[in-house]
């Protein structure tokens, strides 16, 4: 079997909630996007990435599902894709367009790509629905969160975990993404800090998420202590590096 590591979530999900991420490591993808990159997108060998694909399906397999996983056609907005057997394309058909992935159905993974954007895990503490939200700045901004959390039926029985995103000390944004945040939430203020470039700010996406989700409802929020960008050695970072692979974070419901 293909030597694939994957990031458990830390969290008190139940038992037949697995949500996991992958790392750079354990695939074929030369350099730049050495070596498991998952994306199709980004300009590496279209067979290297199918083998990458093969090689998560059948770590996944060992673990607990062998159903083939819900891929999306992310596009930085707040659509969620409710996923069912209907869903699931395989490559040659196109994959839906959305940002967030939920479903009820045991076995099917759900999945977003990340490479600094923050990947969100939800699940509600009976483990009826799962969901996974990829959380750019300006999908985070407009309400990606928000919308993940209302395809479940109460906020407050809702828990979510936070995937490795871009940290604090290195995720520099203009003022106009200050801007953007506070004209939504006042409180997003304390989440930007000044940079030593002047005009420029270091922005907590973390905190941010926890924020919006507070501000519904989501009061069990855990994980946030990765950083995409300074560890170049476990995680592709668009940011530091422009050319690059992408994370997978998948999330999933014990089942046949």
């Amino acid at each position: 079997m293909a030597n694939v590591p994957l990031l458990q979530a830390d969290w008190p999900a139940p038992a037949h909630v697995h949500a996991v991420v992958t790392t750079r490591a354990g695939g074929v993808s030369t350099a730049p996007w050495d070596s498991l990159n998952l994306g199709t997108h980004v300009d590496d060998n279209p067979a290297d990435v199918a083998q990458n694909r093969a090689r998560l399906q059948q770590a996944l397999c060992s673990v607990a599902t062998c159903m083939e996983p819900q891929w999306l056609n992310q596009v930085h907005g707040i659509r969620v894709l409710e996923a069912s057997a209907d869903t699931v394309l395989h490559a040659s058909g196109a994959l839906p367009a959305a940002d967030a992935v939920t479903t009820t159905v045991a076995g099917l993974p759900c999945v977003v790509m990340t490479a600094d954007c923050l990947p969100v895990f939800f699940c509600d503490r009976a483990g009826t629905r799962v969901a996974v939200a990829h959380a750019g700045w300006r999908g985070l901004c407009d309400g990606v969160l928000e919308a993940t959390v209302q395809t479940f039926a109460d906020p407050a029985q809702v828990m979510a975990w936070m995937g490795p995103a871009i940290g604090p000390s290195a995720f520099e944004v203009g003022e106009e993404v200050r801007e953007a945040f506070v004209a939504k939430q006042a409180d997003a203020a304390r989440a930007f800090v000044p940079s030593p470039n002047a005009g420029r700010w270091l922005a907590d996406i973390y905190l941010l998420a926890r924020l919006r989700l507070s501000a519904v409802g989501v009061m069990a929020v855990s994980g946030g202590g990765r950083c995409t960008f300074t560890e170049g050695e476990t995680f592709f970072s668009y940011r530091r590096d422009g050319r690059t692979g992408r994370m997978a974070s998948v999330i999933w419901l014990s089942g046949a």
